[in-house]
């Protein structure tokens, strides 16, 4: 990466967003089976940071026994007892339903489990929009905060699913205190469109659907390679000009595999912190790991809570 493009940023990009996620009132949050140190810990610390107030839904002895064990004071918050982790993720998209919750948040059970409850054609928190997923990555090394999308739930993405994807993805930056109107990068192995690599054409669609008004709020730009996308001396050398190349701020991958493989390269390589968010659904999912660090968590959390507070902002009020 050249000096144009890695400006060294302060870890501050996570900080900012705990800050403004702070200076909201608390998001109510439906936190799935948190019968871990790692999930109860970061319901926990997320709430004693004033940016989410925790309902816990799980086995009540289980949660009251990792509370003891790690010694984490869960007195002040209610629990919905569930037998399992599948009806604790049932009963977590039953209080959705009820209004009772603005996030949902995963606990120690598998994503497969509660993504099912939270897809489920009958009872579950489907929109007109297709569920996706965003990481939001803090790498040190890059001086704007990078969306990677969509790298955990939709595997091979057709091209309206993309469309939605990227209007997700586009959403969160806008709303979430990122700023406003995204550069959107549509990554592929190349840069140039071509027959052989199908990802270029459906890139190249993409812009065209943006040119249309059927993707709105970003600057589109694709097929984009990686290196042409977040360094500008990569696009200079290649004669790309556009307001996207070299600082891209979110990067559409092509299928789930480049994503997860994007994202975790980022971790490990560039020791990026990654957040988790599904969009899509009636509420946001904050998705974390055992893997992610308390200040990854912590940001997840501040994520969907600005997220959740802009689109309550948003909505209609109802004439007395």
């Amino acid at each position: 990466m050249s000096a144009n493009a890695a400006t060294t940023q302060s870890p501050s990009k996570y900080d900012r967003l705990i800050a403004a996620a702070k200076a909201i009132p608390p998001t109510t949050t439906v936190v799935v089976h948190p019968c871990d140190e790692t999930s109860l810990r970061g319901a926990v610390d997320s709430a004693s940071a004033g940016i989410i107030r925790p309902l816990l839904v799980g086995p009540e002895r289980k949660i009251r026994d990792t509370a003891a064990k790690f010694g984490l004071d869960i007195a002040g918050y209610e629990i919905v007892d569930a037998a399992h982790s599948d009806d604790a993720a049932a009963k977590g998209v039953e209080i959705i339903h009820a209004a009772r919750g603005e996030l949902l948040m995963k606990g120690s059970l598998h994503t497969d489990e509660l993504m099912r409850a939270v897809t489920a054609k009958v009872g579950g928190l489907r929109t007109d929009r297709r569920i996706s997923h965003v990481f939001v990555m803090d790498v040190p090394a890059y001086a704007e905060t990078i969306f990677v999308t969509d790298a955990a739930i939709n595997i091979f993405p057709d091209l309206d699913a993309k469309r939605d994807i990227i209007q997700n993805a586009i959403d969160l930056y806008n709303h979430a205190g990122f700023g406003k109107a995204p550069r959107v990068a549509i990554l592929s192995a190349v840069e140039t469109v071509t027959s052989k690599i199908p990802s270029t054409i459906e890139a190249a669609a993409l812009c065209k659907m943006a040119d249309r008004g059927q993707i709105t709020g970003g600057v589109l730009d694709g097929p984009l390679a990686f290196d042409n996308a977040i360094d500008v001396e990569s696009a200079r050398i290649k004669g790309i000009k556009s307001e996207v190349a070299g600082r891209a701020q979110i990067l559409v991958v092509p299928d789930l595999e480049a994503g997860n493989m994007l994202a975790k390269n980022l971790s490990y390589f560039a020791k990026a912190d990654s957040a988790g968010i599904v969009l899509g659904a009636r509420v946001p999912v904050v998705l974390t790991s055992r893997a992610d660090s308390p200040r990854a968590r912590m940001a997840s959390c501040a994520v969907a809570a600005l997220y959740a507070h802009a689109r309550r902002q948003k909505a209609p009020t109802v004439a007395a």
